[in-house]
Formats: structure tokens, sequence, C-alpha cells
């Protein structure tokens, strides 16, 4: 049987997503209510039978090793685990990872024991829902030693990622990373006949979404060299000697590498139908079991709104609107677009009474408040009677003394505290 290896890559800085990004990992970032990014590609693993699992870490990496450790441990008899590798110092290397392709060659030495017979590489900071197995079920059939997932997108999202061009057989001719939005790539349109039916016609382009399935022998030969970069090193040298394969991935994916991307897909989450689906019982994403209790609503009104554990909200408006865990939202206050990212713990009567006497407002939402199109990160605090958001005039992206506002969105960052009656 087959012995089948997950790397997760934990990511870069997540420049694009700062202040979200400012004390922890792209991976590590709140999503859902309750999840965290990362939670996405594990559980895919998971789903897929694939549960020898190691995360590549090196930015900020606190926050996610302590989730990583919190939510996935396997009983001994499965065989199955979520191991760290963070960036380590060695006599052979002593620098961080140069890229995706150098931080899988400077751990090879971790994987081998293990003697997988393939590696599968996925990001850690995509949204998306993918059989696995049946990704490495084609992957053995077309007996290729590299398979490459893809997934249609249209020529301005093709900018920033690899394109590929497809032949009818599914191998792959040709691969160009990160071509720009002033190059042209028409050649490289997928063919109607190949595209799944149903499709979107301005989807014209196949790119890689950073999922691979390598033979161990292969990976082995074209990481004996110095190349750094999967995208731009790796693959165009393969295909060079020896067809790749590719996987067409007709389902939601979403790279939520900007904040207005994480803050769309988030909201995106309270439609009707959802393009991506928590609720799927077959297939469930795994976190952290916090043992929570169950929410308590108290006279409120609430419209495609997710509530998740532990919260208190009292006589509160909340429209599409994410309420993390642990929020407490006092009376009066309104919702309308906003992501929550909640609370790591619950305040203690004697904190609040400390904090009131020092004019410091209590963790979450504070009464009369009103809140628009706003990310509100973990522990911060919102002062009764602000108004954030809600004359929907045009923002100049930039840090301000309480805020961030980027892609004309409110971020309150993480711990910020949020005085009484402001005004954004």
């Amino acid at each position: 049987m087959p012995k089948v290896l997950s790397i997760v890559l934990g990511g870069g800085k997540g420049t694009r997503l700062f202040p979200l990004t400012k004390e922890r990992s792209k991976p590590a970032v709140p999503f859902g209510g309750k999840f965290r990014i990362v939670d996405i590609p594990i559980s895919n693993c998971i789903n897929a039978g694939f549960r020898k699992i190691y995360i590549l870490t090196q930015f900020n990496s606190a926050s996610l090793h302590l989730h990583i450790a919190r939510s996935y441990n396997f009983d001994s008899f499965s065989g199955g685990f979520v191991e760290i590798l963070a960036a380590e110092q060695t006599p052979v290397h002593s620098g961080w990872y140069e890229g995706t392709a150098d931080a899988v060659r400077k751990n090879l030495i971790h994987f081998r024991p293990q003697n997988p017979s393939h590696y599968i590489i996925v990001s850690g900071d995509q949204l998306y829902r993918m059989n696995l197995d049946e990704m490495f079920e084609q992957h053995l059939k077309s007996k290729a030693r590299l398979t490459i997932a893809g997934t249609l997108v249209d020529r301005d999202t093709a900018s920033a990622l690899g394109i590929i061009k497809a032949q009818p057989n599914s191998f792959i001719e040709r691969f160009l990373e990160k071509p720009g939005p002033s190059k042209d790539i028409s050649e490289y349109k997928l063919p109607l006949d190949i595209r799944p039916v149903g499709s979107s016609p301005e989807k014209e382009y196949l790119a890689s979404m950073g999922i691979y399935i390598f033979d161990a022998d292969l990976m082995e030969e074209a990481l004996a060299g110095d190349a750094n970069d999967f995208g731009k090193e790796v693959i165009p040298e393969i295909l060079e000697r020896e067809k790749i394969n590719a996987y067409l991935f007709d389902g939601y994916w979403e790279d939520i590498g900007t904040i207005k991307s994480f803050y769309d897909a988030n909201i995106q989450l309270t439609d009707i139908n959802p393009k991506f689906n928590f609720y799927d019982e077959e297939n469930p994403i795994y976190t952290h079991n916090r043992n929570l209790p169950s929410s308590k609503l108290n006279y409120c009104t609430l419209n495609q709104a997710l509530a998740t554990d532990g919260c208190i909200i009292t006589n509160a408006s909340i429209r599409r609107s994410i309420v993390g865990i642990r929020t407490i939202i006092e009376s009066g206050a309104s919702l309308d677009g906003v992501v929550c990212m909640g609370a790591d713990h619950y305040e203690r009567e004697e904190d609040k009474n400390l904090n009131k006497n020092r004019g410091i407002p209590n963790i979450g939402i504070g009464g009369g408040s009103i809140l628009r199109k706003a990310i509100i990160d973990k522990n911060a605090r919102i002062g009764p009677n602000c108004r954030i958001g809600i004359d929907d005039l045009p923002r100049q992206d930039g840090e301000y003394t309480t805020h961030y506002i980027v892609d004309g969105v409110i971020v309150i960052p993480k711990n910020m505290v949020v005085p009484a009656g402001t005004v954004i």
C-alpha cells in the first residue's frame, strides 16, 4: 500500500493580510468564528485518510503552534499525527526557509524515516474542500510522478498564480509562473472541451492551486539541487524532462490572500447557501475543542448571522455578520457586515471593575455601538456608543490611532481599545 506523507506549508509573512498577521502567521488567522485557516488543509488531509501530517512553519508561529498542539491529537493505534517542523539551524542548514521547495528540502531528513512512497504538499492558507484521495487515485492512474491540482480562474486572478497549459489527456504542456497583468497569455486558455460543464465563461485559465503530489523518488531528485521555489524553478525543470499530470478541481477555492478577500470569504459564510460549506457531516472541518457553553441570546434580532460558542448577546441587532467565540455584545448594539473574531478568555468581575475605574471598556462590543463593514480582531474592546463605518463613505487606506483601513475595510487589531463614543 502507498505510504503518503502530507506536508502543509505554514506560509510566509502574510504581509497582504496585515494587521491580522501582525502577531500571528496567516494560517493561524481565525476564520468563520471558531476555526483557524490552517484547519482547512489539515481537515482535507484527515478526511482523505492521509493522517501523517507535517506543518512547516517559520514566521510568527507561536499562535499556530499552540493551536496545533491543542487541536490535533491522534490515539496511539491510528498511526496518525500532526507534527510541527519549525525552521531550525543545523550543521547543514543555517538560514531561514528561502522558498517552498527549500522548506521541504531542509526537512527531508525528518521525512525519510517514515519511508514514504508519496508526498502530498498543500498550502496552509487557502480555503477549499477537496477530495485529496480522488486526486491521489488520478495520480496513480496517470503513471506520472508529479500531479498538480489546478482550478479555473479569470485573467486578473491569473496574474499572480502559476498558469497551466493542459492537454486533453490531462498532461501539462507548459507552465508559466505569475505572468503579471500585461503579458499575453491567451495561448494558455483552457480548451472548451476540457472545461467542466457549467463553468464560468470568464474563467478561461487553469491556475495551480499550490497542491502537489510527488512520488518520493522524484521529490528526492528534484530537491537534490539548490532550487528554492516549486512554481518558479522545480516544476519548470521537471516539465522539461518528463510528464506532469494536471488534476482539474472545479469546486470552491479562494486564496484569501488580501483583507478584502478574507472579509468577503467570511461574510459569504452567512449566505443562505454559502459557497464554502462547514455543514458537510461526512467531511467535517476540525478545530480546537474548547468545551465552551452554548451561546446565550437575550432579546436579539439575528438575520444571516453566525454566533459561535460561548457568546453572550443582549438586546442586539446582528445582520450578515460572524460573532466569534466568547464574544460579549451589550444591550443596544448593532452589527451589519462585521467579522468579529471573539476573545481568548472571559474577563473576571474584579477585572471589569478595575478597568471601569480606569476608563477601559470590557472586551467585546459596548452597549449602543453601531458597526458596519469591519473586522474586529480578538480581545478588542469596543466602548459603548461607538460609531464604526456607518457613513459608507470612501476610506483612505492607512494606519490610524485605533484602527487600520485596508482595501476599504475597517480593521480593529487584536487587543485594541476603542474608547466610548469613538467615531470611525
